[in-house]
């Protein structure tokens, strides 16, 4: 349970490769023209500030499985093209220049199935207090559960509302799954979409207790 937790916060870092890296990452990793179409995406990417690493991890892990080649220059431009939405997405949220980590946490959500709009309800819900990378990676992380991806920004938005720090929001996917076990444990099945809607409840009833929770837009 504390791994998945650990693995999300290690997910968000180590981003921003810049595209001189390119190269020296991917020697005697990938095939040349894998490592050539990589250099190419990756300096257009770097030029839209949109994070390079994920390229490389994505031919890397292509090559190392065996991929066709085709396939993983089709993985990479589909890539880009969810690092693109997700910039934008974010941009649409009021980050003026969002960052690599972020840009990437989207991508990762559009592949799990988020749209740009949730994107953008993600990163508006975080606020100035919580990460918008974790944000991003846990709903990422619930949708890859089974949680449709509506019902996971209201998961997500509630426990931030009902004032939870990222660490609460990084626990979301454990406590899923323990409401999945506890579920089955007593016969009745749970599926994680219900024990997130358990948890969306419960952070509601905590975030409109008197005096407790973030204040909402235009309330003291």
């Amino acid at each position: 349970m504390k791994t998945l937790c650990v693995s999300l916060l290690l997910a968000i870092c180590g981003t921003g490769v810049s595209a001189q890296d390119v190269t020296a990452r991917l020697a005697g990793r990938v095939p040349l023209d894998v490592a050539a179409l990589v250099q190419q995406l990756a300096t257009s990417a770097a030029a839209r500030g949109l994070p390079v690493d994920p390229l490389i991890q994505k031919a890397i892990e292509g090559s190392a499985k065996g991929v066709p080649t085709d396939r993983v220059a089709t993985a990479l431009r589909s890539l880009v093209a969810q690092l693109d939405v997700a910039a934008a997405a974010l941009r649409e949220a009021g980050l003026a220049q969002p960052d690599t980590d972020a840009i990437a946490a989207g991508a990762f959500a559009v592949n799990a199935g988020l749209s740009s709009r949730h994107v953008t309800a993600l990163a508006v819900a975080s606020g100035p207090s919580n990460s918008v990378a974790a944000t991003l990676r846990v709903a990422s992380t619930l949708a890859a559960m089974g949680v449709p991806p509506a019902q996971t920004v209201e998961l997500v938005t509630q426990v931030i509302e009902a004032g939870g720090s990222t660490t609460d929001v990084l626990a979301l996917p454990t406590a899923v799954m323990a409401g999945v076990s506890q579920g089955q444990g007593r016969g009745r099945g749970l599926t994680p979409a219900q024990a997130a809607e358990g948890l969306t409840r419960a952070a509601a009833a905590r975030a409109n207790a008197p005096g407790q929770g973030k204040p909402k837009p235009g309330k003291p």
